[in-house]
């Protein structure tokens, strides 16, 4: 049932945040973000089976030009579709505010994670969390500026 309201919940934001250039929805303050907003992005990315366009709200954190996200879905025992997706065409592009702009995407490795994963932490607590309930270990998914064929 998590993944449903998930779906549902997302598309709305979606709505909401592209018709309000990010003024709205542009902030996660739900559980550990009640008390300390996170900034959220839209990730713009293509089905690996189905090749259509699909748009997912996540937390991001800023690394230098890179912005890293979480593939938690709340600690579920699956990796999100949106992470299955991007391994397959790891080309997407996200949102931030108003601005749009194309990324290429790669699985943190092990010493990228272990730096990263605290700072992911203090930005959202609940990451931990989400950690502890499930047997998975979360990757952690660094956006680095542009295409793999602009490099």
């Amino acid at each position: 049932m998590l993944p449903t309201i998930f779906k549902h919940v997302g598309r709305a934001q979606v709505w909401i945040y592209r018709r309000t250039s990010g003024r709205i929805g542009g902030k996660w303050r739900i559980g550990a973000g009640f008390r300390r907003p996170v900034p959220t992005l839209l990730l713009e990315h293509r089905g690996r089976k189905s090749g259509t366009e699909y748009t997912t709200p996540l937390l991001f954190i800023r690394d230098g030009d890179n912005t890293v996200i979480v593939a938690s879905q709340g600690g579920l025992p699956k990796h999100p579709q949106w992470y299955h997706n991007l391994r397959a065409a790891p080309d997407a592009h996200i949102q931030i505010g108003r601005d749009r702009f194309p990324v290429h995407a790669a699985t943190a490795d092990a010493e990228q994670r272990a730096r990263l994963w605290p700072l992911l932490v203090a930005a959202f607590a609940d990451f931990d969390t989400y950690q502890a309930w499930t047997d998975r270990e979360i990757p952690v998914v660094i956006l680095r500026p542009g295409h793999a064929a602009e490099d």
